[in-house]
């Protein structure tokens, strides 16, 4: 277990000159930074700047959710979604209500929904008599995004969807956007009934993949089973995006794309989509299974998803609903937290998780903590799912675009942080002697976004000579 240690008893150490002169430019005090670097597989003391100060960490925070998953659930744990029924068949008609079952599956898209009905039409259902439950029950409450704020101006992009237990799509409505010489035109992909748009979006000389920079606002109004959506902005010339939009509520949508496809394999329904928990006795007509969470880690963390890490989170509290019924399962999440912290001998004191993917402005974290926990996984039995997970410095993920020529370049492997006043990176790094380090660094300040060449700067450090060494080209001793 790791010795417990307070800030009165750790010294604080020098920060290396290629730090301070980057933050020098940047225009950042050096109050701005926390960090530590603990040694791994070999002997030697841990580097420390403002190690226990509490933190927010931003997408770092994803870490936490990744190892603390991979040990309480492990990398073999699944999601899934099925489509239920109790009532009897007859002649290829299904008397009564389908249900569908969400079970934390998120990789439950147009195509997975397409091919559970065909699955459906090989039970033999043809029609049904019913409504569709859909049934998000999994988590408690089922709906947890209902009446919160938006977390900024920008809600209905895919990094803030707050998830539940049946993500069709990512309860985003897919689109097409094309430019045309007298403007835009937005469609649904695939043709979703009832839904049409009124694009007045201009066209603007951009690069393609920027086209999100120029949307302002969209505007939906329901009259009826028809929804009209006003799209406001602008939009790059020449260009064609497929795109995902949080834009109509995620049961509308459900009902929507399952009437389109159901009725384009030749099915009839005539019923409506409701919301509720399914019946307790209900047979198994069709299923879907995700990939193991072991492999969904490559895509949450190097892309660093929001809905999927916080998604992942929710997990780690459903094995205990059961038998707590009146805890939600946010809240028994952090208490496995809490406890994970406390079984492996890390002083979880002060911190604060929310959603365990970093786009709170609650969550805290010190480096100290943060790093201590890194070690831990470094050395346990998933610590080759949790390293895989993680971006490459200089080659994938939000990294592929920093250090492109360091000694850190497709060796460091680190999880990076954004909010508006947080840059942070949290992983491993090797010396230049090839020693591995866990690390852990955060700029919380107002102009934290100048931060991203500091926290670089000490990277490159580590990687060039280690973290105790004064200058750049200087072999630093390890005592």
């Amino acid at each position: 277990m790791l010795a417990v240690l307070h800030a009165s008893t750790l010294a604080q150490d020098t920060l290396p000159v290629a730090v301070q002169q980057a933050l020098a430019k940047a225009q950042l005090p050096a109050d701005a930074l926390a960090a530590v670097a603990l040694p791994l597989r070999h002997w030697g003391r841990p580097w420390r700047h403002q190690a226990q100060r509490l933190m927010q960490p931003g997408s770092t925070m994803k870490l936490v959710t990744s190892v603390v998953a991979l040990d309480h659930l492990g990398p073999n744990h699944r999601g899934h979604t099925e489509l239920r029924s109790s009532a009897a068949m007859s002649e290829g008609s299904l008397q009564g209500d389908l249900v569908l079952k969400g079970g934390g599956d998120l990789e439950l898209g147009v195509p997975q929904l397409w091919a559970l009905l065909v699955d459906l039409q090989q039970a033999g259902v043809r029609h049904i008599a019913g409504d569709l439950i859909v049934d998000r029950s999994r988590y408690r409450p089922a709906r947890i995004d209902i009446g919160v704020p938006p977390f900024d101006d920008s809600p209905e992009f895919p990094d803030y969807v707050i998830p539940d237990a049946l993500m069709l799509a990512d309860a985003l409505l897919p689109m097409e956007l094309r430019a045309t010489a007298s403007g835009v035109l937005a469609s649904t992909v695939p043709r979703i009934p009832g839904i049409t748009f009124d694009s007045r979006m201009g066209l603007v000389d951009a690069r393609c993949q920027d086209w999100d920079e120029h949307w302002t606002t969209a505007a939906v109004a329901r009259d009826g089973d028809s929804t009209r959506i006003t799209l406001n902005g602008a939009f790059p010339r020449g260009c064609t995006e497929r795109v995902g939009l949080q834009l109509i509520d995620r049961t509308e949508l459900t009902e929507r794309l399952f009437k389109a496809l159901w009725q384009g394999l030749g099915g009839t329904w005539a019923g409506r989509a409701r919301e509720e928990a399914g019946p307790a006795q209900s047979k198994l007509l069709a299923r879907h299974q995700s990939r193991p969470w072991g492999e969904l880690l490559r895509h949450q963390n190097k892309t660093s998803d929001n809905t999927w890490s916080r998604l992942l989170y929710l997990e780690l509290g459903v094995p205990d609903m059961a038998v707590q019924a009146s805890s939600s399962t946010l809240e028994l999440a952090h208490a496995v937290v809490r406890r994970w912290f406390t079984d492996k001998g890390i002083d979880a004191t002060g911190m604060v998780t929310d959603n365990g993917s970093g786009l709170s402005r609650s969550e805290r974290i010190s480096p100290w903590q943060m790093a201590h926990m890194l070690k831990v996984a470094y050395f346990g039995r998933h610590a080759a799912e949790l390293q895989m997970s993680l971006p490459t410095m200089g080659v994938d993920g939000t990294l592929r675009k920093r250090l492109n020529n360091s000694p850190a370049t497709g060796w460091a492997r680190l999880k990076t942080g954004t909010l508006k006043n947080v840059v942070a990176l949290a992983g491993y790094v090797n010396d230049g002697q090839g020693r591995p380090w866990a690390v852990a660094m955060m700029i919380n300040h107002e102009n934290a976004s100048r931060g991203r060449a500091v926290l670089d700067a000490l990277v490159d450090h580590i990687a060039r000579v280690g973290p105790h060494a004064a200058v750049v080209g200087i072999e630093g001793e390890v005592p």
